[in-house]
């Protein structure tokens, strides 16, 4: 029961993240102009909403720009897509900043495994407290 709990949120968090890169293929056309202008994209993803609140899309908008990034548009508060023209690629990066990060805030790796250790962790308190009271109960 416990290990088909944990299956089953990890494989519904999977099952999100395939769809929601599904629907950014379909919604990311790029014109054979942005093409053979020498553009490079990315998506940039958080876990937590994060860009809803505007201190922190700007905040990430201005990073990025350190590294030659525009934003080309938002597709809601998870995912905003950047483009930057390739010839940025050699010019000196910012210290500390991974010019082609995609995630923002916690990755998707250390969400699951938070949420796992969420659920697993109420499991065993659920456990724990069913023992104590079947302790004082004498069965």
């Amino acid at each position: 029961m416990i290990a088909s709990a944990g299956a089953a949120a990890a494989g519904a968090a999977a099952a999100q993240i395939r769809a929601m890169h599904e629907e950014e293929e379909s919604l990311t056309t790029y014109s054979s102009e942005d093409l053979s202008q020498g553009w490079e994209f990315k998506i940039v993803r958080a876990n937590m909403m994060s860009f809803r609140k505007p201190e922190v899309m700007q905040q990430v908008c201005d990073e990025e720009a350190q590294s030659g990034w525009v934003l080309v548009e938002k597709f809601d508060d998870a995912r905003l897509r950047f483009k930057r023209p390739a010839t940025a690629r050699n010019k000196a990066g910012v210290p500390g900043l991974d010019p082609y990060r995609t995630t923002y805030g916690v990755g998707q790796g250390k969400l699951l495994a938070i949420i796992l250790g969420c659920v697993f962790g109420g499991i065993a308190l659920f456990i724990a407290i069913i023992a104590v009271i079947a302790m004082k109960t004498g069965h």
